[in-house]
């Protein structure tokens, strides 16, 4: 029993030991990364440059915007229902592919219209996507280049 404890107490004086030199390590470092005058240039210049980006964020979430959206959403859904129901499958797919252009979250949308969708226009608006992929990185495109 007693080398059992001499054997734990010389770990724990180990492990603390170890703690101890690592600590000692990163404060060794720090200050010398610190003290580097390439660092605080660095260190200032992205300081200077973040609040025009989150300037810029700031203007990006607008709430009419979003309403404005959110109407948009819903009528695409309503049109597409109103489509499908007619029997008029191509623009059913048409309007249900421009919500999923404007939802917030298309992947739950998508698993929506799996399970209410019959399989053929499910299937339609899947070979849609690419298509719709497409518009959206044009549009994403031309309003950064509006922004430069």
């Amino acid at each position: 029993m007693p080398c059992v404890r001499t054997l734990l107490g010389l770990l724990a004086a180990l492990a603390v030991g170890g703690a101890v030199a690592f600590l000692g390590y990163c404060l060794y470092f720090d200050r010398k990364r610190r003290g580097d005058p390439a660092f605080k240039r660095r260190l200032r210049d992205r300081r200077r440059a973040a609040p025009r980006a989150g300037a810029g964020g700031a203007q990006l979430w607008d709430p009419e915007k979003n309403e404005k959206l959110q109407e948009r959403f819903l009528q695409e859904v309503q049109m597409g229902e109103l489509w499908l129901s007619r029997g008029e499958h191509r623009m059913g797919v048409e309007h249900l592919s421009n919500a999923l252009l404007v939802c917030g979250q298309p992947q739950e949308l998508l698993k929506v219209f799996k399970h209410t969708l019959p399989p053929k226009v499910f299937e339609m608006l899947l070979h849609k996507i690419p298509l719709i992929c497409q518009v959206l990185l044009s549009v994403s495109s031309s309003v950064l280049q509006i922004r430069s």
